[in-house]
């Protein structure tokens, strides 16, 4: 996969990914037009599918929303490369099916529309702006394996069959 880099710094929080206002939807596409509203007001309508988003130390940190994964994937991004993530947000983005890859390197040789190369399987990001090349470690066959499908929903869906779903508003105990 190929596209243009975006750049953000340390500690970008879920709330600077998918500020709280916007909380009141689920619908992707609606928090796809907010993303990074708080960083930069125009990314949303600049960013394409594809794109890339290189940060820090700490990406994801705050509040444990699905939210942010999901605006970020939504808005096109296809891998978020960082120094460090928030485990929360990390867990989040696998769940929903956004890829992410740690490396240091990556990220403070990456500058703002750069043109990435990214091989998920072998964690190989190529800076093909800067001509530089880095390693991060490739996520575990099952993992891949799940980011492929969208997500661990999708995953179970198609590689165990039907699946029952249970939330606070389907589920009654009792009689």
């Amino acid at each position: 996969m190929t596209g243009k880099a975006w750049k953000f710094g340390d500690n970008i929080d879920t709330d600077l990914i998918i500020p709280a206002r916007y909380l009141n939807t689920h619908h992707p596409e609606e928090l796809a037009k907010h993303a990074m509203e708080d960083a930069d007001p125009t990314w949303a309508g600049k960013v394409k599918k594809g794109d890339f988003i290189a940060a820090g130390e700490n990406f994801g940190c705050g509040s444990s929303r699905e939210h942010a994964p999901i605006a970020l994937k939504a808005a096109g991004i296809s891998v978020v490369i960082a120094k460090s993530f928030a485990r929360i947000f990390y867990r989040n983005a696998i769940n929903i099916g956004l890829p992410i890859l740690e490396s240091a390197e990556a990220a403070d040789d990456i500058k703002e529309g750069d043109k990435i190369k990214i091989n998920l399987t072998d964690g190989i990001i190529d800076n093909v702006t800067s001509g530089q090349s880095f390693s991060a470690q490739p996520f575990p066959i099952f993992m891949q394996k799940i980011i492929k499908a969208g997500g661990l929903i999708n995953y179970l869906k198609t590689s165990h069959g039907p699946i029952l779903i249970f939330s606070a508003s389907n589920l009654r105990l009792g009689s």
